[in-house]
């Protein structure tokens, strides 16, 4: 097995700027903040809330910011139930590396799709996720009610 080397500097501030969503796995943009899918999911589905401000906490943030977060939250909750049906979320935020954050300094939200049995004898003991699908063909499947919602 190969690990994939993250790009220098912070991948949040990265994603946006390549101007190619597809390939960034970016969803959606906001004035303030962007949706982009994990590459590394704990489910299908999972997605992240990210303001374009490279800020390591919520409290950094205008107000703006924080209530398009809040507004993006719910668009990522009504996309995801259109799209799998999850029957829970777990929504949350890990604020420093004490916290367990994989990106430091750039704050992000997580958004994970839930369903009774989704963790397996894959994951416990082999450490292991087994995912659906691969991330194009999530992309390709949450993208345009993306779409729809921001025509709503």
């Amino acid at each position: 097995m190969t690990k994939a080397s993250p790009p220098a500097g912070c991948a949040f501030c990265h994603a946006p700027a390549m101007e190619d969503d597809e390939r960034a796995h970016i969803l959606h943009r906001g004035r303030w903040n962007f949706v982009i899918m994990n590459i590394y999911p704990y489910n299908n589905g999972h997605l992240m809330i990210v303001p374009f401000s490279h800020l390591s906490s919520p409290t950094d943030s205008p107000k703006e910011q924080t209530d398009e977060l809040m507004d993006l939250l719910k668009t990522c909750q009504r996309v995801l139930t259109a799209a799998y049906g999850p029957q829970g979320f777990n929504i949350g935020m890990n604020l420093g590396q004490c916290a367990g954050a994989g990106v430091l300094d750039h704050y992000h939200l997580h958004i994970v799709p839930r369903w009774y049995g989704d963790t397996n004898y894959v994951t416990v003991v082999s450490e292991t996720r087994v995912l659906i699908e691969d991330l194009d063909q999530t992309y390709q499947k949450l993208r345009p009610l993306f779409c729809v919602e921001a025509m709503s």
